[in-house]
């Protein structure tokens, strides 16, 4: 505890460049360090997202209609169709919520099939550079195994129905971007960009301040690179 403290002590009164030396730190305490971090805060952004409230009740990861709808919400609302919209609304957000458990697993795995190298790039990366090595390895799969649990959702909207029809039409005249062509596969992806938006802030949070980290071999390897 004597030499965690001392490096800690010693990282703060450096110049930058010498915070973000890792050569006092072994490969394998670098890659340690940085594996228990990302599992903690990428379980901890899943439980967050993945209950009821998780999407819907946040401002930051709320799911909003799709671009199109928005551009006609107000006419939806004057022609009586206020309580679709809500519904969707709500019926998107929920779906979201289900389907974020799905990525725990996943998360894990990325986070064990790190490499020393993945680990040193990442630590002396930016902020969200963490992040971003989540979202190369597990986006694909993670679309794959939300798209079902979203669709089995929506599909219970009655207005997702009907926008699925017309958006499909404007997709194929290029008027809608394919990734909204779909309900399940718009809010597929703004479910994905909230985990990803989760995780970022747990990993922001490690770097800005390590004494807050519960593991430490966490608290020594972050302290290092600040």
């Amino acid at each position: 505890m004597t030499r965690i403290l001392a490096l800690l002590i010693g990282t703060m009164l450096a110049t930058a460049a010498a915070a973000a030396d890792l050569s006092g730190i072994s490969n394998t305490e670098a890659t340690s360090g940085l594996k228990q971090a990302l599992t903690d805060g990428s379980v901890a952004a899943v439980a967050k997202l993945g209950t009821s409230g998780g999407f819907l009740d946040n401002p930051k990861v709320k799911i909003p209609l799709p671009p199109a709808l928005q551009r006609i919400e107000s006419a939806l609302r004057l022609a009586g169709m206020r309580k679709q919209a809500d519904d969707l609304v709500v019926g998107m957000n929920r779906a979201a919520e289900a389907a974020v458990p799905e990525a725990k697993t996943l998360l894990v795995d990325s986070v064990r099939q790190m490499t020393v190298q993945d680990a040193k790039g990442i630590l002396t990366g930016g902020d969200t550079a963490a992040t971003d090595y989540f979202r190369r390895t597990t986006q694909p799969q993670l679309t794959q195994r939300f798209l079902p649990i979203v669709k089995k959702t929506t599909d219970q909207v009655g207005l997702a129905e009907q926008y699925n029809s017309l958006a499909g039409q404007a997709s194929q005249l290029g008027l809608i971007k394919k990734d909204q062509s779909t309900i399940e596969g718009y809010v597929t992806q703004k479910a994905l960009d909230g985990l990803y938006l989760m995780i970022a802030e747990q990993e922001k949070a490690f770097r800005q301040n390590p004494l807050g980290a519960t593991s430490d071999i966490v608290k020594r390897v972050f302290g290092a690179i600040r």
